[in-house]
């Protein structure tokens, strides 16, 4: 199940590692219901039983025994549907057994002072320095059903599906390069959530990944509203500059489709032939023009009726997510739409 729009991703992330980030941020995110399906198309695509158990496992340290025993149901749920639908299901090996002088303590300060790249004492409380140390980085990272760099890719994923922990974010985006994480992993990790999970995950590893490397970041926050952001939308990504989604509602029935796009996400020219396309703005900031006329400033309650015939286009601000729904009315048999030239960089880049 490669994973359509992540396609940086693709060619710097093999799969396996994709769907950890997936799973790990469906655990913190406490999404069971796409977790599921998340699982499966992991297991076929050859993680093992095991490995997603130990991510899982894993977890709870970040985000609590809760999400991580919920988790862990969803995967247990999955493996037995799977047994009965005489599926394909690999357990793999488990950890390895730990030597009998094995030292948690000695094991975990030197996991933590290679992570931080330098050595840490959380003087102000001894004891959860100690949990930090003997249990996360001695027990856990000791166990070998997961490398270090496969950890910290399911800690990152996880973290940045969590509200106000952008500290502990930033500090192991720089601690996955210290583990094994390569740069170009780490770049793919937000374009993986935001094919994945939503723009909003895709958001916070974007701007803690730029933060670390020292590269430019759009601050636009994406929507958190209550339109549905949908799946990539692949079949017209030839015909946009940008990512954008599709969030089809009733669409088989004639009912509208709600169009998510990323900050400076437009569509190419193009024009309805016997068609009358209405646009109506639900979520933050965009823009329509039509050729010849003055560039529109789309804001939620906006309504574009897009006369039939007129060359034009629309897409998202250069600083904020955007959401419209559209919907074909006065459609006449043989209706079509001619796709035409991107948006020129000159026209879109002087827009506020």
């Amino acid at each position: 199940m490669m994973f359509t729009g992540s396609i940086n991703a693709q060619s710097a992330m093999d799969v396996k590692k994709q769907h950890l980030v997936t799973i790990a941020a469906l655990e913190a995110s406490g999404d069971l219901t796409r977790l599921e399906p998340a699982i499966n198309g992991a297991l076929d695509d050859g993680l093992t039983v095991n490995q997603v158990k130990e991510a899982l496992s894993q977890l709870y340290a970040y985000t609590g025994f809760p999400r991580s025993l919920n988790a862990l149901g969803v995967l247990q749920r999955v493996v037995a549907d799977r047994e009965q639908q005489g599926k394909t299901t690999v357990m793999g090996p488990d950890s390895n057994p730990l030597p009998e002088d094995y030292d948690a303590l000695k094991q975990g300060t030197e996991v933590q002072t290679r992570l931080s790249g330098a050595p840490f004492d959380y003087k102000f409380a001894p004891q959860t320095d100690y949990y930090l140390k003997a249990h996360l980085f001695g027990d856990i990272f000791a166990r070998t059903t997961l490398t270090t760099a496969e950890r910290e890719i399911v800690t990152v994923s996880a973290i940045s599906a969590l509200e106000g922990c952008e500290p502990q974010l930033m500090a192991h985006v720089k601690g996955a390069r210290n583990m094994g994480v390569t740069d170009d992993e780490l770049h793919a990790i937000p374009g993986v959530l935001a094919a994945t999970v939503s723009p909003v995950e895709a958001w916070r590893a974007g701007k803690a990944v730029a933060t670390v490397f020292g590269e430019p970041f759009n601050e636009g926050r994406p929507n958190t509203g209550t339109w549905p952001r949908g799946d990539f939308n692949s079949e017209y990504a030839q015909y946009f500059i940008g990512n954008s989604y599709l969030a089809p509602m009733d669409a088989q029935n004639g009912g509208p489709v709600n169009v998510t796009f990323e900050p400076g996400c437009r569509n190419n020219w193009h024009i309805h032939h016997k068609a009358v396309q209405v646009l109506i703005c639900v979520d933050g900031r965009g823009w329509y023009q039509e050729w010849g006329k003055s560039p529109v400033e789309l804001k939620p309650g906006t309504v574009i009726a897009i006369p039939e015939g007129v060359k034009h286009w629309h897409g998202a601000a250069r600083d904020c997510w955007f959401q419209h729904v559209t919907y074909m009315t006065r459609v006449e048999s043989n209706s079509s739409t001619d796709w035409l030239e991107p948006v020129n960089d000159d026209i879109y880049n002087k827009l506020p």
